[in-house]
């Protein structure tokens, strides 16, 4: 009964330090008048011939219990919406590593730049190493899914257990829908604004029911469509989108060895391209009721646990029905 009063005391909490983006207004490329729920680091480092700085929070427990937890974020988000989740963790004891990707968040936005998950893994363990963290637990939701599947895959030994919420990449969008290319992509990005955004999460993420406290991170990516920096904005967006559509990881779940958890909101019908697929493709499309069975399947030993009637977020929209087989799975 504690543990249940606890529970619903961190989902009922209030974000004070993104209090601000309640609010729509305009956030440069940066999010320079953007406070995150814990203090910002950065790793300066060159790449691609390129001087970069890459954005991260760690939070340190009270009462350590000796373990780590790295959280990568999906696309139309940055670190700062792992908020509740990071407080929950520490709680528990563990140490929670969180960076904002390149292209993402605080962190550089490179107007050239090959963006690759092998390059984005990479980048992501230079941080793990500047901390001089050995091995850590790493759980991605969306395009973080990706991303966390191809950083196990890199870095096996360091991945002591993986958790994927609502991935996408579950299925090769190549199949079905044809290729767009960046230039395409970045018109594309150019025409969102907050309407379009809010239309987009209602459908995929909280099945038309808006929330206020969905508000703050509607606003940290909507806000960039009303600064004179969205063009770098909607340029690295373009980039990541062909990433996303051209990188699938589909093809190599059945090469992970690291115990999975999947964590499926089974409402959610996320795809990249669906728009462009024919209109009897479309239905067949990022159906997670389906999906996170047929990959439980490909990565031997993974547990599965699906969230009926939930959309592409579970951490947000039903934070007691995510955290609960989360801890399950990361304390034992």
């Amino acid at each position: 009964m504690k543990k249940v009063i606890f529970l619903l005391s961190i989902f009922m909490a209030t974000s004070i330090a993104l209090k601000a983006q309640t609010k729509l207004e305009p956030l440069d490329k940066d999010l320079s008048t953007v406070n995150y729920p814990y203090e910002v680091h950065f790793l300066e480092f060159i790449s691609q011939n390129q001087p970069l700085k890459m954005a991260y929070m760690d939070i340190q427990p009270e009462k350590p219990n000796g373990r780590n937890i790295l959280l990568l974020h999906g696309k139309n988000f940055n670190g700062a919406y792992w908020e509740r989740t990071i407080k929950f963790l520490t709680t528990e004891g563990f140490r929670v590593i969180v960076p904002d990707q390149i292209g993402f968040g605080k962190s550089t936005k490179p107007q050239s730049y090959q963006y690759s998950f092998n390059q984005l893994a990479e980048n992501t363990k230079s941080i793990l190493d500047k901390l001089q963290i050995k091995d850590a637990m790493v759980l991605g939701h969306s395009m973080g899914g990706m991303l966390a599947t191809r950083f196990a895959l890199m870095y096996p030994d360091f991945t002591k257990k993986l958790i994927l919420e609502n991935p996408i990449g579950l299925e090769d969008y190549k199949l079905f829908a044809p290729y767009q290319s960046i230039d395409e992509n970045y018109k594309a990005e150019l025409k969102n604004t907050v309407d379009t955004y809010r239309n987009y999460q209602l459908r995929f993420y909280y099945d038309n029911k808006w929330k206020a406290e969905y508000e703050p991170w509607l606003n940290l990516l909507a806000g960039w469509t009303l600064h004179a920096d969205y063009p770098v904005i909607a340029w690295n967006a373009a980039l990541t989108t062909d990433m996303i559509f051209t990188q699938p990881v589909v093809y190599e779940f059945k090469y992970i060895k690291t115990p999975t958890l999947l964590i499926i909101g089974t409402r959610d019908r996320t795809a990249i391209g669906k728009d462009r697929a024919k209109k009897e493709l479309q239905p067949m499309m990022g159906l997670y009721n389906e999906l996170g069975r047929k990959t439980q399947k490909l990565i031997s030993g993974s547990k599965l646990v699906e969230l009926d009637g939930v959309g592409h977020l579970p951490h947000i929209e039903v934070f007691n029905r995510f955290i609960t087989p989360l801890l399950d799975f990361v304390k034992n």
